[in-house]
C-alpha cells in the first residue's frame, strides 16, 4: 500500500509544471548572469534604489499545484539570466484553471 501511495505522490509531481515568458526592457543597461542562488525573491517592490530589467511572466499548473520552491526557483534562474540581484512579485492570479505570476526582475544601484 505505501508503494501505491509513493507512486501516486510521484505521478502527482510529475504533471506540475512552471514555465517561463520573458521579457527584457528595452534601453536599459545589460549585465552578466548572475548565480541563481544569489538572487532574492520579495514579495512587494522594495524601498530600496534599483533599476528594473524586464519581465518574468510564469504560467504555473494549477491541478496539481507546483511546489513554491519550484515557483522561486524559477523566477531566480530567469532573472539571474539578466544579472539581477533580487525579482519581485506584482501580481498572483489563482483561477481554477490557470495559474499566472508575473515578477520584475531588479538590479539594485550602487
Amino acid at each position: 500500500m505505501r508503494t501505491l501511495a509513493l507512486l501516486l505522490v510521484l505521478a502527482a509531481a510529475a504533471c506540475t509544471f512552471v514555465e517561463a515568458t520573458t521579457t527584457q526592457y528595452v534601453g536599459v543597461q545589460r549585465f552578466p548572469p548572475v548565480d541563481p542562488s544569489t538572487v532574492q525573491v520579495l514579495p512587494k517592490e522594495p524601498g530600496q534604489r534599483h533599476d528594473r530589467l524586464g519581465e518574468v511572466l510564469l504560467d504555473i499548473s494549477v491541478d496539481p499545484p507546483a511546489p513554491v520552491a519550484d515557483i522561486e526557483d524559477k523566477l531566480r534562474r530567469e532573472a539571474a539570466k539578466w544579472g539581477a540581484n533580487a525579482i519581485y512579485v506584482v501580481r498572483d492570479s489563482i483561477t481554477p484553471r490557470e495559474h499566472r505570476l508575473i515578477g520584475i526582475a531588479i538590479r539594485y544601484r550602487q
